[in-house]
């Protein structure tokens, strides 16, 4: 940890506190606590990889440490009070967070990347701070430290910080979605850790998952999984990317049974040249897709594409550095920023690359990568028209119908078409809250409108929505 004995600044801001009942605090506050800040943003892959680490901390010093979220957002759209709420009800965070829009806590800190943490003693004097992941092992014997160090001067008694609460339904945080030859859809209920098999009146015909947060194999009412996102169908086995166990899962239909078919639970990380043509683990993998016996997996957490041959279920590197940026190039020189959604059409593997808020294509005959939407990391915004002067923001979802590409373009709410002759895009669908998924079945456009914890369908020719009423079998009739 960086060193040093300087008064802790203000954490506190005009946009408000989450996770506290309405109730601001200031900095004299946590008098008496060791104090951790969490610097994040809630579309940040690496802001996500930490909070195991921050929920292991809470649960061993109870008493002693109090953590308090310090969300100075990257997009737009990140900024929203309620926009935050969601993230902290989707990734399970029970810490008081406080709303930093104006940037104003992360300047008085001096951070200048996320994550970061910054540890404040019980006389609130910074410690030190940390950026990036594996925070753990560093943290802990600093707060160590500081216990034998304060002794009985620690304040012991909990503070009454109230969670969020989540509003009730068949469905939250849908995600990604795939149909079957009949038309049977498979969708990712991914804030309740499992997939449903419904059919296109929303009856569910059948659930995959305990729905509970884990990472057991077994049959459909014993298997757990951990946020999952893409899928993949190859005749009776679907393929789950189970994002937040960093793991693929294979589900057998015919014997209604899960496995594991690559991922350990562990974050794995690979950069450059490293462990080329040998087996690597996904991290926090986003989205998949099938061309023959190879499955592309969008590994968002390394900000690469995998690949996993199906006859030999092993998964090696396909395209990325793997550092976090907007390049172009062969598959070994391009880099990618978060790759969150797929779609796949004669030889070319499109991706939405969300942190860059950006569309890339890969032509898989010519081992290449090209960027049609998007500049770079910080450049995103709600534009229309022309392909090279387009701004999207956060786009996480993709479907192909012959020349017409359509995003979902996550923060702006919206599912826009870019032409691929025309090189042109335009808005075909508003008012929507994080769409994670956009896929054509039947001359519909079916749609995850995650945030709103729905799915919908589209007609394409009037822009009518249409509500697709979820239900439990024990409900449908």
């Amino acid at each position: 940890m960086i060193t040093g004995r300087v008064n802790a600044p203000e954490i506190n801001t005009k946009y408000g506190w989450l996770n506290t009942n309405g109730k601001s605090y200031s900095i004299n506050d946590f008098r008496g606590k060791i104090l951790l800040l969490d610097f994040w943003t809630l579309g940040c892959i690496n802001c996500q990889h930490i909070i195991p680490d921050l929920h292991r901390l809470e649960y061993e010093y109870p008493e002693e440490l109090v953590i308090i979220g310090v969300h100075s957002a990257k997009f737009d759209n990140e900024k929203i009070h309620n926009t935050i709420r969601k993230a902290i009800l989707k990734f399970g965070i029970k810490h008081p967070v406080v709303n930093d829009a104006g940037f104003d806590v992360w300047k008085h800190y001096a951070v200048n990347a996320w994550p970061t943490v910054v540890l404040i003693d019980p006389a609130g004097k910074v410690i030190g701070q940390r950026a990036g992941e594996g925070i753990y092992d560093i943290v802990k014997p600093n707060i160590d430290l500081l216990i034998q160090n304060f002794g009985d001067k620690i304040n012991r008694t909990l503070l009454p910080f109230q969670p969020e609460e989540q509003a009730s339904g068949i469905l939250q945080f849908p995600s990604k979605l795939i149909t079957d030859s009949d038309g049977t859809i498979y969708l990712s209920d991914s804030g309740n850790h499992r997939i449903l098999k419904i059919n296109q009146d929303g009856k569910i015909l059948q659930v995959i998952g305990k729905g509970e947060r884990g990472f057991t194999n077994g049959n459909f009412t014993q298997a757990t999984f951990n946020e999952p996102h893409g899928l993949a169908l190859q005749g009776e086995h679907l393929y789950v990317a189970d994002a937040k166990n960093n793991a693929i899962r294979k589900v057998n239909l015919s014997t209604s049974e899960v496995t594991t078919v690559a991922g350990n639970g562990e974050l794995d990380y690979y950069f450059f040249e490293e462990r080329l043509d040998v087996p690597v683990n996904p991290n926090s993998p986003w989205d998949l897709v099938l061309e023959g016996n190879i499955l592309y997996i969008a590994s968002a957490g390394n900000h690469q594409i995998l690949k996993m041959n199906l006859e030999t279920e092993t998964v090696q590197r396909f395209a990325g550095t793997g550092r976090e940026a907007l390049a172009d190039g062969t598959l070994l020189e391009a880099a990618f920023n978060q790759p969150s959604g797929f779609a796949l059409q004669a030889g070319i593997l499109y991706v939405a690359d969300a942190e860059a808020s950006a569309i890339r294509a890969i032509d898989l005959n010519k081992g290449t990568v090209q960027t049609l939407i998007g500049t770079g990391l910080f450049d995103f915004g709600d534009v229309d028209g022309d392909a090279d002067t387009t701004l999207l923001q956060h786009a996480m979802g993709l479907t192909i119908d012959q020349n017409q590409l359509y995003i979902a373009d996550t923060y702006n709410g919206k599912i826009k078409v870019l032409n691929l002759e025309s090189k042109r895009v335009q808005t075909v669908i508003a008012g929507l809250d994080e769409p994670n998924d956009v896929k054509l079945i039947n001359n519909k456009m079916w749609v995850t409108d995650t945030n709103h914890h729905q799915l919908l369908k589209v007609n394409l020719t009037t822009g009518e929505k249409f509500l697709v009423p979820v239900t439990m079998a024990e409900q449908a009739e």
